[in-house]
């Protein structure tokens, strides 16, 4: 990478680092609470679930604001949800009740970890904007 491109992507990279430590240890504390081995993987499922709501609400509010900070999205969003989120524990998951002899299991978390996934992105982002809408609406006040 040419030295000018490093020193402009070098404070995204920091970005994208800090949050992403700061996502996985969240990631490891939520964890804990279901640190014994379960019959499904429930915790990463709401990990990954609840990690796509959040970044439906942030992209909403990111799209309402007129010019966010450039490394807020690659810090929240890339960094920290992404670092709470974890599609490789995921694959791994799968494979695990595979290995289990849980095919239907194995194939319902398969299907339904990024559908609902999908889902929450989907629903996080129109109800965030509809508020956003309607907060802007009461106050009277126009985009910002």
């Amino acid at each position: 990478m040419r030295r000018a491109a490093w020193k402009r992507q070098a404070p995204v990279l920091g970005a994208i680092a800090a949050g992403g430590a700061l996502g996985a240890e969240v990631r490891y504390l939520v964890s804990l609470a279901n640190a014994d081995r379960p019959a499904f993987p429930w915790t990463t499922a709401v990990e990954n679930v609840s990690g796509c709501l959040l970044i439906g609400v942030l992209m909403a509010v990111l799209l309402e604001l007129t010019s966010p900070h450039r490394l807020l999205r690659p810090f929240l969003g890339v960094g920290v949800l992404g670092g709470y989120t974890t599609f490789s524990a995921y694959a791994v998951d799968v494979r695990v009740l595979l290995a289990d002899e849980r095919a239907l299991a194995a194939l319902t978390y398969l299907v339904a970890t990024p559908l609902l996934a999908l889902v929450a992105v989907i629903v996080a982002m129109r109800f965030t904007r509809s508020v956003l809408t309607c907060r802007r609406w009461r106050t009277g006040g126009a985009r910002r």
